[in-house]
């Protein structure tokens, strides 16, 4: 079985630029799961996922995942799994940060009031 070239995606053509707003791209379908891209210049809400958990990969900038007891921060090439039913929030540090998660297709959110 051979892999087309149609398939590539390329994530450089996002690296450097700078973006207005939020942005959630689905790049791929993986069996149940998709994976996303996260284009983050403000604050995300805080909220969890009862049925999934989620994993972030940075690919450009910094981004910082508040959870109700410490803030984590991730540069670019670092991952993080967050479980599910754990409340956290993402934001970025500085302008903006291009994340890639990673989560179950039908994962549900649950907004939680803003701490």
């Amino acid at each position: 079985m051979s892999i087309s070239p149609t398939n590539i995606t390329d994530l450089n053509q996002y690296i450097g630029k700078t973006f207005d707003g939020y942005k959630n791209v689905s790049l791929a379908d993986v069996n149940d799961h998709v994976v996303r891209m996260g284009i983050m210049t403000e604050d995300f809400y805080w909220h969890y996922h009862p049925n999934s958990d989620e994993t972030f990969i940075v690919i450009d900038g910094i981004l910082l995942i508040d959870l109700e007891t410490e803030t984590i921060e991730l540069d670019k090439g670092q991952m993080i799994t967050i479980p599910k039913n754990m409340p956290h929030r993402t934001r970025p540090k500085g302008a903006q940060s291009i994340n890639l998660t990673i989560e179950l297709a039908a994962m549900e959110t649950v907004r939680l009031e803003e701490k």
